[in-house]
């Protein structure tokens, strides 16, 4: 299954910041590992958006919580599965 998170910031932005080094870092290397395929901010600006590879429900879920927004507070995910029946080339 596909998955799309989809994070809503809890904290003020000068406090989400100070955790984003650690986030974006995080975001790298689950990118590098293949299991994010692609991630970043909202439009809205009030929280972000990763979309996974094809994984477990419970990857996704070791994802969230090793996520450093997740383990300081500041952000809450929701995620919608998927079978991604029809796809790109290569996905």
């Amino acid at each position: 299954m596909f998955h799309v998170l989809t994070s809503t910031y809890l904290q003020p932005p000068d406090v989400i910041e100070r955790t984003r080094p650690a986030h974006l870092e995080f975001l790298e290397n689950e990118v590098a590992a293949g299991r994010l395929l692609l991630a970043g901010r909202q439009g809205s600006g009030a929280g972000g958006v990763l979309i996974t590879g094809d994984l477990s429900a419970e990857d996704v879920q070791d994802i969230v919580e090793r996520d450093p927004y997740t383990q300081a507070g500041v952000a809450r995910y929701d995620v919608v599965s998927f079978n991604g029946a029809v796809r790109a080339p290569g996905l």
